[in-house]
């Protein structure tokens, strides 16, 4: 059982606390956007395959660019990047409001998506200096009910704002948000003097499994980001993006239930099992028949897997990684996720816009599935 009010090792300072509110409002604004751009798109004349390409573009910038902003965290510190990206991510929403052609959002997706890198590794490395070494994983389960948390009611809100007054508020009103957000960074901790690199560094061997990992499972979430609205949207349900939410709402259940629980002395070892998790979710959304049940149930069920595939991965690379090469590991895992998301959602987006949703949610659980032998390697490393 796991004590989150141990006095020896507490969790929840304020450092944590204001780490998870940036957290939060971060993936609250992008959930907003990533399901509404694509119907943008459609209203802009886009057909529905290619309404997914903006995710795809912007999935190429993040997947790229992590490449890069990983060791210019590394170098330069990672508040004074997360401050950064926090600020250009809020030009980018302004410019979004204001366009209305679908080559501008093309235009704007992938430089958009080098920034987004930024902000999503320059965090998760700041996390190495508020998290006690000896409770990481019970910690980054904790942080990790931020991005769901803001998943369950972006979507929701976002997709009501889009039905009722257009996109351009939505653009609007998040540029603002994301000012907030930067200044917010600035209250964020100094770096550790250890935790910069003395050169550009890119990471090392550690992080290749992790990364394969990864990316066999996000070829399947980039589908599910740009396409299970749309679908809902198809089928007249009431609230299309019920399987955003309720994927959100698993991931929640999931972390509370692993808090409860505890990780044991090798967290990694629960990696096969949320990993099949999520592709018993994936496959009943291929599978059951009707609408709005097979969108929360599926969606439960994959969220509840897939929410701590990112926490245990995580956790073996604040253990395996140099502390000085932690922005370079996070950026390559963040590069190997967004380089399956751009292709998930470009190519299971063709095979969608041709043969149907249910065949591309067919591919998404042959992906995941794909990367168990991996999975099974890493647990028993």
């Amino acid at each position: 059982m796991t004590d989150l009010s141990s006095p020896r090792t507490p969790l929840v300072t304020r450092q944590f606390a204001l780490m998870w509110a940036l957290t939060f409002v971060t993936f609250f604004a992008a959930f907003q956007l990533f399901p509404t751009v694509p119907l943008r798109l459609r209203e802009l004349g886009a057909s529905l395959a290619e309404s997914g390409r903006f995710m795809s573009l912007f999935t190429a910038g993040s997947a790229l660019g992590a490449l890069f902003t990983g060791p210019l965290g590394d170098r330069l510190g990672h508040r004074r990047l997360v401050i950064a990206s926090a600020l250009l991510f809020a030009g980018f929403l302004g410019a979004y409001a204001l366009t209305s052609t679908r080559w501008g959002f093309y235009l704007l997706a992938f430089p958009h998506g080098i920034v987004w890198s930024g902000l999503l590794t320059a965090t998760m490395a700041s996390m190495a200096h508020v998290l006690p070494e000896d409770r990481r994983a019970d910690g980054l389960s904790l942080f990790g009910l931020a991005s769901p948390g803001g998943v369950i009611v972006g979507p929701v809100l976002g997709l009501w704002i889009m039905q009722h007054w257009g996109f351009a508020p939505i653009g609007a009103y998040l540029a603002g948000l994301f000012v907030l957000l930067g200044v917010l960074a600035t209250s964020l901790p100094v770096d550790h003097p250890h935790g910069r690199a003395q050169g550009f560094l890119w990471p090392d061997a550690a992080v290749i499994a992790p990364c394969l990992v990864l990316f066999g499972v996000a070829l399947g979430y980039g589908a599910i980001g740009s396409y299970t609205a749309q679908e809902g949207l198809a089928l007249g349900m009431q609230v299309p993006s019920v399987f955003l939410s309720c994927m959100a709402v698993g991931m929640v259940l999931m972390r509370i239930i692993m808090l409860k629980r505890g990780f044991g002395r090798r967290p990694i070892r629960k990696l096969p099992g949320m990993l099949l998790g999520a592709f018993a979710g994936m496959v009943l959304l291929a599978a059951l028949p009707g609408g709005t049940p097979r969108h929360v149930v599926s969606a439960l069920l994959y969220g509840a897997g897939y929410s701590m595939l990112h926490t245990l991965l995580n956790a073996k690379l604040l253990e395996s990684v140099d502390p000085k090469r932690r922005g370079s590991a996070f950026g390559a895992l963040l590069f190997a996720f967004d380089a399956g998301i751009g292709l998930g959602a470009f190519s299971l987006g063709w095979v969608i816009g041709h043969y149907g949703y249910r065949m591309g949610w067919v591919l998404g659980a042959l992906a995941l599935i794909a990367a168990l032998p991996l999975a099974l390697k890493l647990s028993r490393d």
